[in-house]
């Protein structure tokens, strides 16, 4: 957090100059053991619930997105606990009740920032391959496993691809 401090002030002035305030987003998603936490992001949308997520864009916020800066002050969540570097990707809560027995084991280990499903493909990817890759991580977690996707990683957020999160269809449990 202390080598990224700089780059936290740039993104909050900018946050405050455009006045797109709050400048966090937080959500409670499910963690290690199926527990709740906060998970904390830099706020990418507008807060008008009345347009859809493709009318409350703004720039700043496409930018931390495209950029994956947006993700950003998980590394509060990774420092408490929360979270790890490296995991499935933490879900909303409200796919809880949703999950297959399988899809449970995604929470046998600690969510992480960017994981094994981000780096072959993110929300390019179905969910019932998402969630084959989460099993996987699960079940052959190592060091090794984990540099390589933190190569990945580093590689894809070089890379800039477009975003396409906001056209992702909602988890209905029939994956």
């Amino acid at each position: 957090m202390i080598v990224f401090s700089w780059l936290y002030v740039v993104i909050i002035f900018v946050y405050l100059i455009q006045r797109e305030l709050p400048i966090f987003f937080l959500q409670k998603r499910v963690g290690l053991g199926g527990s709740l936490f906060s998970l904390i992001k830099f706020r990418t949308l507008s807060i008008d619930e009345t347009r859809s997520l493709q009318g409350r864009r703004f720039w700043w916020g496409n930018f931390l997105r495209a950029t994956s800066l947006d993700e950003l002050p998980q590394l509060w969540n990774v420092l408490k606990g929360d979270m790890s570097l490296v995991g499935p990707r933490p879900l909303p809560d409200y796919y809880l009740p949703l999950y297959s027995r399988e899809q449970l084991r995604r929470h046998e280990v600690r969510p992480g920032v960017t994981g094994l499903a981000q780096v072959n493909g993110r929300n390019r990817l179905s969910w019932k391959e998402k969630f084959r890759f989460d099993v996987y991580y699960v079940e052959n977690v190592s060091l090794f496993l984990d540099l390589q996707i933190i190569f990945k990683t580093i590689v894809l957020l070089l890379s800039l691809k477009k975003d396409v999160s906001l056209n992702e269809e909602r988890f209905t449990g029939n994956e």
